[in-house]
């Protein structure tokens, strides 16, 4: 799938409160990283993840599922297998009625879903990363395509 950076940048500039389902309170994960990174980047991440509601993360406690969520979010970020998908935008759908953007991550596609969602006004991008567009959208990728933090003077 191809979107244009035009929308991409919309989408992450226009965004202020994000679910992260499936987020892990493991900090080598990649859902736990993504997740921070939104919320130092200024984002309201929300985190939702079954296995670790009640418990806080990034100044925010973790909820077992979207419904639980309170008022508004403007994306949804979805950390699992593609098989899981569909139940996820159904649910997020329901929860949300005014929601722009769901995100499928790296290696999450749903046609199906993806349709359902589009039907009803919702943009979706898949197989993408909001980290990783943020940072090549935003200036923020360098040596190699990684934003390492570290300057050095012998490059």
């Amino acid at each position: 799938m191809t979107y244009s950076d035009d929308l991409l940048k919309s989408i992450l500039t226009r965004t202020r409160r994000v679910a992260v389902v499936g987020v892990s309170m493991n900090s080598v994960r990649p859902s736990y990283y993504v997740a921070r990174y939104l919320s130092l980047k200024g984002f309201e991440v929300v985190p939702v993840n079954p296995g670790h509601a009640g418990e806080i993360l990034f100044g925010q406690t973790v909820r077992a599922s979207l419904r639980e969520i309170e008022g508004p979010v403007d994306m949804v970020d979805i950390f699992r297998r593609s098989e899981a998908v569909p139940p996820i935008v159904d649910e997020a759908l329901d929860a949300f009625p005014d929601l722009q953007t769901i995100w499928m991550q790296i290696g999450v596609e749903h046609p199906a879903a993806a349709a359902k969602a589009e039907a009803r006004g919702v943009t979706v991008i898949q197989n993408r990363c909001p980290k990783i567009e943020y940072q090549r959208l935003f200036g923020e990728l360098r040596m190699g395509g990684f934003a390492t933090g570290i300057i050095s003077s012998k490059l």
